[in-house]
């Protein structure tokens, strides 16, 4: 069986393969198989977001969970880092998150969590694809078959966990919040939360209707929230993905802010109050040039990772930092979550501004970006970047570009794209260089 987990779990069209009902039964027969562990009771938690094909993939994956004898508990719809937090509070030996984040509402996806709260390693994902065809074999008896009910709590219990992140000396009163909630998992439980802590909420992109997610709204396409920043004169804009588990914001002037101006402009307030655990933060390869450069002014490190907010979680764990995250707007925050988390970020982010006492227009003045320039090459099979012909091109562009400027190449983990990612001050010579190299690797892909 080819493989189906990518860079974030496993993705795809709903109802085709790998996101169609007989392949998820397998799948959750597999994951039940390989995360019992030992005990006489085996429990699993599912959450998904508001996606018409959420009830498909629910029903397909309870069923093989079922299957091997573990009981199921379904939390509805909410934000993915509800999932990982309710794993690891419930004591729970597998966590599962039906998403395609900021996908349109035709695909969807299924995160797995481990009991820690934490995404299971790429080892395990192996292990459970290498199962998938045969796991059946192992099926409980009939009077060991799993059961599955709702957990009706779900939501108030993460969003009683969620605003703990905010300190209770602070209030969000005098506060006017724009959020958009994608029309996605924290449809309710984000303006809800920010109301509970006195500010002013107008809520957009929150009446789901199955089709409707990441539709014109949320962080992926934030011009929605930012036109209502400016006509509502919001103090902040708030826009999460599908799943929650990412961030964008609109400053009070309307300015679209990213996740490398949230990193710069918390790891400075984190750094006066002496909060990070090490003097630098992690990011990945695409972080900006920009967000580098402050952080040096500031005498703190950038580690990069390779895309995805995994890597960030792992890297973080491993080497003890507290602060990292990604362009894209998935912060990583270890004292208060496992995963990315667009509400926690959210609120830390308000506390840092009162912190310091500033305006939402603050954060962009941290840094000027370096200019960057994106290019994607349509490749239907997956050729070798780093080495033959293809790694002389790209070791060719590296050259022409200069030690000034940073050139990034790599394959797509959700589409069959060759993404590539050039940055420095010279945008001329970088566009140059990026168009010569992506018809060279367009050719090579033919």
């Amino acid at each position: 069986m080819k493989r189906i987990f990518g860079t974030d779990g496993v993705r795809g069209k709903a109802n085709r393969f790998p996101m169609d009902a007989p392949t998820l039964l397998r799948l959750g027969q597999a994951a039940g198989e390989v995360c019992r562990r030992g005990k006489t009771r085996h429990r699993a938690l599912i959450g998904k977001d508001t996606r018409l094909s959420g009830y498909m993939v629910e029903s397909a994956l309870t069923s093989g969970l079922a299957s091997m004898g573990m009981e199921v508990l379904l939390c509805g719809p909410v934000p993915t880092p509800a999932v990982a937090y309710l794993t690891k509070n419930l004591k729970a030996d597998l966590g599962i998150m039906i998403s395609a984040s900021h996908n349109n509402f035709q695909d969807n996806g299924v995160k797995l969590f481990a009991p820690d709260g934490y995404k299971i390693p790429a080892a395990m994902e192996r292990q459970i694809e290498s199962l998938m065809p045969k796991t059946a074999e192992n099926a409980a008896p009939p009077e060991k078959i799993g059961r599955a009910k709702r957990l009706q709590d779900a939501q108030a219990r993460y969003q009683n966990f969620a605003a703990q992140a905010f300190p209770k000396t602070m209030t969000l009163k005098n506060m006017r919040i724009v959020i958009d909630c994608a029309n996605g998992a924290a449809y309710k439980i984000a303006p809800e939360t920010l109301s509970a802590l006195g500010a002013d909420v107008i809520a957009i992109g929150d009446k789901p209707d199955g089709v409707n997610i990441n539709k014109e709204c949320g962080s992926t396409s934030p011009e929605a929230m930012r036109q209502a920043v400016r006509k509502h004169k919001a103090h902040i804009g708030i826009a999460v993905d599908g799943d929650a588990d990412r961030l964008i914001l609109a400053d009070e002037k309307g300015k679209i802010l990213d996740g490398d101006h949230l990193l710069a402009f918390l790891a400075s307030v984190w750094q006066t109050k002496e909060r990070l655990s090490k003097p630098g933060i992690v990011a990945t390869i695409l972080s900006s040039l920009g967000l580098e450069r402050y952080l040096k002014s500031l005498k703190l490190s950038l580690h990069r990772t390779d895309v995805g907010d995994r890597h960030v979680a792992e890297y973080m764990r491993s080497h003890q930092f507290n602060l990292g995250g990604e362009q894209s707007g998935h912060l990583l925050m270890s004292d208060f979550s496992t995963t990315g988390d667009g509400l926690i970020s959210a609120l830390q982010i308000l506390a840092a501004l009162q912190i310091a006492d500033k305006p939402a227009s603050a954060i962009a003045e941290c840094f000027q970006p370096a200019p960057q320039i994106l290019r994607n090459v349509r490749s239907e099979k997956q050729i070798p970047l780093h080495q033959g012909k293809t790694a002389q091109i790209i070791r060719k562009a590296k050259e022409k570009l200069g030690k000034d400027a940073r050139l990034i190449v790599r394959h797509s983990g959700t589409e069959p794209v060759i993404r590539i990612m050039g940055e420095g001050d010279n945008v001329d010579l970088i566009r140059d260089a990026l168009d010569e190299l992506a018809q060279a690797l367009q050719q090579e892909a033919a």
